[in-house]
């Protein structure tokens, strides 16, 4: 039986996509050769690469707008180092702002690069909300920012306006909502929420913050190296990039961002109604800033853990339990979560009222 599948991350992915990508493994356009041992210098891979990049771009909107797209290895924290090496001069200062685990590793990678301000911090309150009051310097190189917080189910709704070049990790939100993606300079999202299997990063940059930092980078280090290369600098995760491909198409033929965007709304929706409605739980998160892709709630009550646990694992759902730093439950809802799971668990929760009256 196929779970109900609310994992942070590697994470649920369309079933086509697993389909197709199983089928590829077998034999690949066929080419009587399996995708995991074909040359990354043959024409199929480099029409799958090329077609991955622009289609990125083609569905944030950013097609001719002085935007790339690369796919490049590491994860998501590799940026975090990759980032200031590229953006941040000797003399420069990069400003941050903290909103949850993720956040702060750059944070760390950050200050080993150079000065590096924290604008604003939600740690001394576990991260439940995303700082508004906050200023960023006029003269700092960057901002950096995360969109959403996997671990403690926050998102930032609202992004400041500033004249300073804005990089944005958005590892578990990107393709989930529709944005003005020209208002950000570079960025980055991990393969493994909305978009493929771990493996491979995404980075979309605006050229023109490139050249300025001054550095000598190693090679492996150098956006513009990656770019002149196609993403092609090394071998390139080639299934990984290839899952993706087969995601971002199907998010094409669903309609694209604006649609997945609207049955996102409607599944936080439906769960969020239920944790504020049902009296044996309770969100952790600030409502204003609450996640529609990675919902945290807590019982009011440890000692219904146990029936509530047997409920939801009878019902065949898979990946509950909330980060191990901080307990409780998390349920991610990314792009290809079908509304149906979620009424599952609010099932749950609902037939757990009904025994604890």
């Amino acid at each position: 039986m196929k779970k109900h599948n609310f994992s942070a991350g590697p994470c649920i992915l369309p079933q086509e996509v697993f389909e197709k990508s199983a089928a590829a493994i077998l034999d690949f356009n066929q080419s009587g050769l399996s995708i995991l041992e074909i040359s990354h210098r043959s024409k199929d891979f480099i029409a799958v690469m090329d077609e991955a990049r622009a289609l990125a771009l083609e569905l944030l909107g950013l097609t001719g707008k002085g935007y790339q797209a690369l796919f490049l290895q590491g994860g998501a924290s590799m940026e975090f180092l990759r980032i200031p090496y590229n953006l941040l001069p000797q003399d420069g200062q990069a400003a941050y702002l903290d909103t949850g685990t993720w956040a702060n590793n750059a944070i760390k990678e950050a200050k080993l690069f150079g000065d590096t301000v924290v604008v604003g911090s939600s740690k001394n309150d576990n991260y439940n909300h995303i700082p508004t009051d906050y200023t960023i310097p006029a003269n700092a190189s960057y901002f950096h920012c995360t969109s959403n917080n996997t671990i403690f189910g926050t998102q930032i709704k609202s992004f400041p306006q500033t004249n300073v070049p804005m990089v944005c990790d958005m590892s578990s939100d990107l393709f989930s909502r529709t944005l003005d993606f020209s208002k950000f300079d570079l960025i980055y999202a991990g393969a493994q929420k909305n978009m493929g299997p771990a493996g491979t990063t995404l980075i979309i940059i605006k050229e023109s913050i490139l050249s300025k930092s001054g550095r000598s980078l190693p090679s492996m280090m150098d956006y513009e190296k990656h770019l002149k290369a196609d993403s092609m600098y090394n071998t390139p995760a080639v299934l990984p990039v290839y899952s993706s491909l087969l995601t971002l198409q199907w998010l094409k033929n669903q309609g694209g961002i604006a649609v997945i965007e609207e049955q996102n709304e409607a599944k936080a929706q439906l769960l969020y109604n239920e944790i504020d409605r049902n009296p044996l739980f309770v969100g952790t998160a600030n409502k204003a800033d609450r996640s529609n892709m990675n919902a945290t709630f807590l019982l009011n009550d440890p000692a219904h853990q146990e029936a509530f646990d047997a409920l939801w694992k009878a019902a065949g759902i898979s990946g509950l339990p909330g980060h191990r730093s901080v307990g409780g439950y998390r349920a991610s809802m990314y792009n290809a979560l079908p509304l149906s799971s979620v009424q599952v668990l609010v099932d749950a929760m609902q037939e757990l009222e009904r025994q604890v009256q």
